[in-house]
């Protein structure tokens, strides 16, 4: 993916599923992706990097085990490496997420709502 201007609402609108990555563009070895939350997603950590979340539109809760992060637009929450968390958005909200390339969206729960990476075209 070559270095170019990207209008992230046109990015959102081509993220047909809810949590299913669109890889926008990179910063350095890090991955930049929009995804459209909708419902509970799965239970799961990432042991070798932080999760970034950055809430454009809606809203979003990031269920931890000690107690619920709660994210409206413009706000962001970094879940710190190797805790579990638990994405879920009552309604569909628009999200920004950072991470490292490679990194697989459900960490290490594997499973069906496991996404490759898809870069915007």
């Amino acid at each position: 993916m070559s270095a170019r201007k990207v209008n992230l609402a046109d990015a959102l609108s081509q993220v047909g599923e809810p949590y299913s990555p669109l890889v926008v563009g990179y910063l350095n070895d890090y991955k930049l992706a929009v995804v459209k939350p909708r419902g509970e997603f799965v239970w799961h950590k990432h042991d070798d990097t932080d999760d970034f979340f950055l809430v454009l539109e809606g809203r979003l809760t990031i269920q931890l085990r000690d107690g619920d992060v709660e994210l409206g637009p413009g706000e962001l929450y970094v879940v710190p490496r190797g805790v579990e968390h638990c994405p879920r958005a009552d309604e569909e909200a628009h999200v920004l997420l950072i991470e490292p390339r490679g990194t697989p969206n459900t960490g290490d729960a594997g499973g069906p709502m496991t996404q490759p990476e898809r870069e915007l075209p």
